[in-house]
């Protein structure tokens, strides 16, 4: 508990640190009186808008944002990696090409504006975008990719250095973080697997279960740190919960048993005239097999992008008063700031919460589709 308590000071603490940074970089960026004198700033201040400042900070990117000192941009450089259908070529190269999106290299770019915005368009010879041609296929290592390669060697290193820790101490008390882990591990087992599985099936699935509970739950985490390598927002991109889905509904769907099917197609206690002519409850079933992987999507990738939102909303009051008055700004801060702690430890419960209630409602449907039938 102790070490818990300090571990979560220290994200707090760097929460509050960075937070501070990107507070007075922003201020100064939209009440630009220290550089321009007082005719100038009531002409030239800029218009803060919440919108593109939360969706740019929750969204994938080619391009990882450290911080910004002045106006000099830290970036870390991404990997591209695309098809391109007009030249009917794979490329291959650095974001720096593109030198942060201002320029085309290869034929394609970054889209800065637009309904493409974000995505790799094709150009003409003049620079210009090519509106005809297709987009190309982004197989790119982006914010979001990297992130997940990162938190996958993590838990890699983690799990074998704890099942090598088992090995050594086979029948002797665990120590350390294999000590903190292991609370997680048999509950996962004993609280999730079991009960959903039943004593005899539960081995079979448990790889899984523990897998995609500590990569959400590891992923969550990473995510509530504001600086390099956390800060991605991994589970909150739909496309990584939509896996994570398909995962769930193909080992469903393969270690469905004859009972699952049958209970599907001819539901018993059914009244006939709900199955025949019209076969509404089957249907209805049928439907059923794929709104639950659905949900799961849903659920886990709308909680926790709603988090990051709300966050985010309590840092745009800030810009938002800074731009009437820079004091209106700094004193709103403090308000904001206390917010954000709330909503930071919430999120914490909400990392432990979502990862549990995606692995609990994966084991429940693994249950449901191998149950015998009973008559």
């Amino acid at each position: 508990m102790v070490i818990k308590l300090k571990i979560i000071s220290i994200l707090i603490c760097f929460s509050l640190f960075f937070s501070g940074k990107l507070i007075s970089s922003e201020i100064n960026k939209i009440n630009p009186e220290k550089t321009q004198d007082s005719t100038k700033q009531n002409n030239q201040k800029e218009k803060f808008e919440p919108g593109p400042f939360i969706l740019e900070h929750i969204g994938d990117s080619h391009e990882w944002h450290i911080a910004t000192i002045g106006k000099h941009h830290i970036k870390i450089p991404l990997l591209i990696i695309a098809y391109s259908k007009k030249q009917g070529k794979l490329l291959s190269f650095c974001t720096t090409k593109f030198e942060h999106g201002h320029s085309a290299y290869k034929g394609i770019k970054i889209e800065l504006e637009g309904k493409n915005k974000g995505k790799l368009v094709e150009v003409n010879e003049d620079g210009s975008i090519d509106e005809k041609a297709p987009l190309p296929l982004d197989f790119s290592i982006t914010k979001d990719v990297l992130a997940i390669f990162i938190s996958i060697t993590l838990i890699l290193f983690i799990f074998i250095g704890i099942a090598r820790m088992y090995k050594k101490r086979e029948g002797k008390a665990p120590k350390g973080l294999q000590s903190m882990l292991e609370i997680l591990i048999l509950f996962v087992r004993d609280d999730i697997a079991k009960p959903a599985l039943g004593e005899h099936k539960y081995e079979k699935y448990i790889p899984y279960l523990l897998t995609v509970f500590f990569f959400i739950f590891f992923n969550n985490l990473i995510g509530l740190i504001p600086i390099f390598p956390g800060g991605a927002n991994v589970t909150g991109n739909i496309a990584v919960t939509m896996v994570l889905a398909i995962f769930t509904f193909v080992i469903t769907t393969i270690n469905a048993n004859k009972g699952y099917w049958v209970h599907i197609i001819n539901a018993p206690g059914v009244p006939w005239w709900l199955k025949f002519p019209l076969p509404l409850m089957p249907v209805v079933e049928i439907i059923g097999v794929f709104t639950k992987p659905f949900v799961l999507m849903v659920r886990l990738f709308a909680n926790i992008t709603a988090g990051h939102i709300i966050a985010l909303g309590f840092f745009s009051l800030i810009f938002i008063f800074g731009n009437m008055n820079i004091y209106a700004g700094y004193g709103i801060s403090i308000l904001s700031i206390v917010f954000t702690i709330f909503m930071t430890f919430l999120e914490f419960l909400v990392a432990f919460i979502q990862a549990y209630v995606f692995t609990l409602l994966s084991a429940l449907y693994f249950g449901m589709a191998t149950e015998k039938a009973h008559h």
